[in-house]
């Protein structure tokens, strides 16, 4: 493959979406490699639902889980994205993309080093610009959100939740004890604080609730089926009950930190 052909990105998930989507607006060949058993919680709008559905479609964007590069390209071909099973990147060298983009958000660096491509970039923090990737974007909301770092690393994750209608730490759910997850309610459900959305089923069969703190919709939530652990987080209200739309639709937060990297690739590849 050309260096000049494919952008990489590292993640699938809803924020790694707006970043992946933006660049495949733009006309540009993306591959997108994904863990086994991905845990994002806004699936309507995360790739990384191909892994286990075969395919996605976010925005008009088609995702396709592929095996091999020569399915890639097929994918490709009919303009869609692909996205393959990789953790460790291991494909990368083979891939030799032109850039790649570290969108696992995972406040820590996985493995991405700074010569796995002419050029790098990483997400949020966990990433020192200049060091071990080219560049940073800033991921926390607020007046910094989508900046651009050449020197140093982003703000540090405070485990503390963007405010969204006037809720912040309230709106996020996460595991109370380690077990299976089971669905009780879908994405986009209308719930009241308090609600039972989910229930969480522990080696001896017994289930133990996952209730709201405040109303609103349910704009995301972990696949039924999952195993979690204490703290693992498992869904998110948004208390904007008029807004059901933007369960399915790209945030405002990845669309502002997909703008950065798009700039980025632009005036580094066409140059």
């Amino acid at each position: 493959m050309k260096r000049d052909d494919v952008i990489l990105v590292r993640g699938g998930g809803d924020l790694a979406t707006g970043t992946i989507h933006r660049l495949w607006s733009a006309g540009l060949k993306v591959l997108v490699l994904e863990a086994e058993h991905p845990a994002a919680i806004r699936r309507q709008v995360s790739v990384s639902e191909a892994v286990y559905e075969g395919g996605a479609v976010v925005e008009g964007m088609c995702a396709a889980l592929v095996k091999t590069l020569d399915e890639a390209v097929v994918v490709w071909h009919r303009g869609d994205v692909p996205v393959m099973v990789d953790p460790k990147g291991e494909l990368i060298p083979q891939v030799r993309p032109a850039a790649l983009v570290d969108a696992i958000l995972a406040k820590k660096n996985l493995g991405t080093t700074r010569d796995m491509a002419p050029l790098t970039i990483a997400l949020g923090p966990g990433f020192t610009a200049g060091v071990d990737v080219d560049l940073v974007v800033e991921t926390k909301r607020g007046h910094r959100l989508g900046r651009i770092i050449r020197e140093g690393a982003a703000i540090p994750n405070t485990g503390v939740p963007g405010v969204i209608g006037g809720y912040g730490a309230e709106r996020v759910i996460h595991a109370e004890k380690a077990g299976v997850f089971r669905n009780v309610c879908a994405i986009g459900d209308l719930v009241s604080a308090g609600e039972t959305i989910a229930e969480i089923e522990t080696p001896d069969g017994i289930r133990t609730p996952v209730t709201t703190r405040i109303a609103g919709i349910l704009r995301g939530l972990l696949r039924d089926g999952y195993p979690v652990t204490p703290g693992f987080k498992v869904a998110d209200v948004d208390p904007r009950r008029e807004e059901l739309e933007n369960c399915f639709l790209i945030s405002d937060k990845a669309r502002c930190i997909a703008g950065s990297v798009l700039e980025l690739i632009a005036a580094n590849l066409w140059k």
